[in-house]
């Protein structure tokens, strides 16, 4: 039996490596116990049967997906389906009086047409959705902790928001120069076979891919419009590197006040995120790796500054699948239940 205490959770769509993850997480988690993993293309799996390395701690059986029944059993859900499929899920489970944490597209936009035009998916659960709140704690802590739905954001955005956010609150640059080169690693494509994701296809090169046409640039030109003031555009290049985890984004943008240098950013920075615990901000001259990031919940933010143009120059490293994923998804969670925004998420990965 489990602990009264413990909050009961249930995951719907917990076959991938964000839900894999997820579970790794929540198992840890000394203020929820996980009741639930739902997904009718596994029910009747064990969860071991789709990854044995946590056979001899996770003991849940795949069920079905039955709204009601998980409504029952559960106080918090949350939805790690493909895009599409979240929008006719939660307000049944809002409804019934859950928490729904959405790992998805469905719930991270405020204007409904813009996901229809990217995503290819017409939405009907517009009350709803006016309710959801973005799921970047460093941003919207405050709104996060009022609601009841949050869009998690996708891991691109985590790592180009929190590296361009204090340039654009604080009026830094000029917006429309905002250039982000983003970079990740193989697992952002999913566990499904696909065949540019194969060892043989990956591995020893390096390529953009989705250029000008990336689903997650109306995100990050959402988020940065709001920081702004006003709408504005960002050009965003996303890249596959081969590796197993993590995202580097390098964000260049020319300064309003060319006389702005790299220690006077550093410390703009460090009063931005003074109230962010998984946020570091590095010392003069050190720039992030991506590999010090994997296994945690960080951010690591590097600034540098190039006198002969006028630019700034932001590197933000996460772990695509924690910080960029499933670990913001808890600390989400853990703010919404009035929780030490800290509690369950790692802090330190393993190095080398």
């Amino acid at each position: 039996m489990g602990d009264p205490e413990q909050v009961k959770v249930g995951i719907i769509g917990a076959s991938g490596y964000g839900g894999v993850q997820l579970v790794r997480l929540l198992h840890d988690h000394p203020k929820v116990e996980l009741v639930y993993i739902g997904g009718d293309s596994s029910a009747g799996k064990s969860y071991s049967d789709l990854y044995p390395h946590i056979g001899h701690l996770v003991d849940l059986t795949v069920e079905k997906i039955d709204l009601d029944a998980i409504a029952d059993r559960c106080e918090v859900v949350f939805l790690g389906l493909p895009n599409g499929l979240a929008c006719d899920m939660a307000p049944t489970l809002i409804e019934k009086g859950c928490k729904v944490l959405d790992l998805s597209a469905d719930y991270r936009f405020e204007n409904l047409e813009t996901y229809s035009a990217w995503y290819k998916k017409e939405r009907h659960d517009r009350a709803i959705a006016a309710t959801a709140v973005y799921g970047l704690p460093e941003l919207y802590r405050d709104r996060i902790r009022e609601s009841d739905l949050i869009g998690c954001p996708g891991c691109y955005c985590t790592a180009s928001l929190l590296g361009i956010a204090p340039l654009l609150k604080q009026g830094l640059i000029v917006p429309e120069t905002a250039i982000i080169d983003a970079k990740s690693g193989t697992s952002g494509g999913g566990r499904q076979a696909r065949t540019h994701l194969l060892l043989a296809e990956a591995d020893n090169t390096l390529t953009a891919y989705s250029v000008a046409a990336h689903r997650h640039t109306p995100e990050i030109e959402q988020v940065c419009s709001d920081l702004a003031g006003h709408d504005m555009m960002v050009q965003f290049t996303p890249h596959l590197i081969p590796m197993v985890r993590g995202i580097l984004a390098t964000i260049y943008a020319t300064l309003r006040d060319p006389g702005l240098v790299r220690e006077d950013l550093i410390t703009i920075y460090n009063a931005f995120y003074r109230s962010s615990p998984f946020v570091r901000v590095l010392p003069n001259g050190i720039y992030p790796q991506t590999k010090w990031a994997v296994g945690t919940n960080l951010c690591y933010i590097g600034v540098e500054v190039d006198v002969r143009t006028d630019r700034v120059i932001v590197m933000s490293a996460i772990d695509n699948l924690i910080k960029g994923q499933s670990g913001q998804a808890v600390q989400c969670l853990n703010i919404m239940m009035g929780w030490e925004e800290l509690l369950g998420l790692p802090q330190l990965g393993f190095y080398p």
